[in-house]
Order: structure tokens, then C-alpha cells, then sequence
């Protein structure tokens, strides 16, 4: 898909009124979602936060609840992607199922839904990771274009629906 300036404007207007409206995570991840769908569209797409104290990552958003729920979390393994995506903070890009099986203990599941690449996108502030987020397709999906459109596209937004998440749950309505 190329970038479309209108289109990717009007998206982006789209996300920003549906943040300003958003009363809880759910729906600031919701808006991220539709906003990164309207820039590429996947297969499935995941908000995965980070707690390096605890060793865990958990997925806060999800568009295939019945195969990854909310409430699923995944330990952080010290290897190749934590490597990338938490010690140098970079998107991490698979293209085949087997390397997704060289990082992923759940690469068997994935495969299941149709997908064999992914592309985890950093979510950064302050020099910490708070967040992931996880676009996974079919094998090949992630071209160059595509990785830079989704990265350079997703980057900002994403950082805010995360700022704006974390400040919902903390707030008492």
C-alpha cells in the first residue's frame, strides 16, 4: 500500500479524536489498532507492556482474543529479539516461521492463524520500553517498505496510546 498523504491524514485525525473521547486502555489500544490498520492492515495485532522487574510481558490489547487473551502474558527470554527490540530498542522483523520459532515459544500457535512474519515495533520513553507492538502476517509480509511505513507511520501514535493508557489506569473515573 503506498502512503496515501490524504489518507494517512485523515487517519491520523481519526486516531486523535478517538483518543481525545477514549475513557479506559481498551479503547486507546482500540484506536491505535484501527489507526495502524488504516496505514497496513494484518493478520493479528497485539499491545504487549513490559515489566522487566517481573520478567513478563502482557498483552493489553488484542484483536484475536480467543487465541491470545487479554490476560495472557509471555516470559521475557533473553535472546536475539530481546537483544533488538529491549536492549537496542528496534522494530524486530521475521519473515518465515522457522525464525519466528527461533525466539517465540508460541511460534506453533502463530503458524495456526495463518501467520508466519512478524514485526514487533518498540514503544520507548525515557530510555525505558513500556510496550510492544505486534503486527504478524502472512510469510514475507514484512518488506522493507512495509517495516519503514509501519515503523516511521506507528512510532508516535503508538507512544502516545501508550502514555494516554497508562495515565487512564491510573486515574480513578
Amino acid at each position: 500500500m503506498p502512503f496515501d498523504p490524504g489518507s494517512d491524514r485523515a487517519a491520523e485525525r481519526i486516531f486523535l479524536a478517538d483518543l481525545a473521547t477514549a475513557r479506559n486502555a481498551p479503547a486507546v489500544f482500540a484506536a491505535l489498532h484501527a489507526f495502524s490498520d488504516a496505514i497496513l492492515p494484518v493478520r493479528l495485532w497485539t499491545v504487549m507492556t513490559v515489566d522487566e522487574s517481573a520478567g513478563v510481558a502482557r498483552r493489553a490489547y488484542t484483536n484475536m482474543p480467543g487465541a491470545y487473551p487479554v490476560s495472557g502474558t509471555k516470559p521475557i527470554v533473553r535472546n536475539e529479539w530481546f537483544d533488538i527490540v529491549q536492549g537496542r530498542h528496534e522494530c524486530f522483523v521475521a519473515n518465515t516461521l522457522s525464525d519466528i520459532a527461533r525466539v517465540f515459544p508460541d511460534h506453533e500457535l502463530i503458524g495456526s492463524l495463518g501467520c508466519a512474519s512478524v514485526l514487533n515495533l518498540p514503544v520507548v520513553a525515557g530510555g525505558e520500553i513500556l510496550a510492544t507492538v505486534n503486527l504478524l502476517d502472512g510469510e514475507g509480509f514484512f518488506t522493507p517498505d512495509r517495516v519503514t511505513r509501519l515503523a516511521d507511520g506507528l512510532v508516535l501514535p503508538a507512544l502516545t496510546a501508550m502514555l494516554a493508557a497508562r495515565h487512564l489506569s491510573s486515574t480513578v473515573r
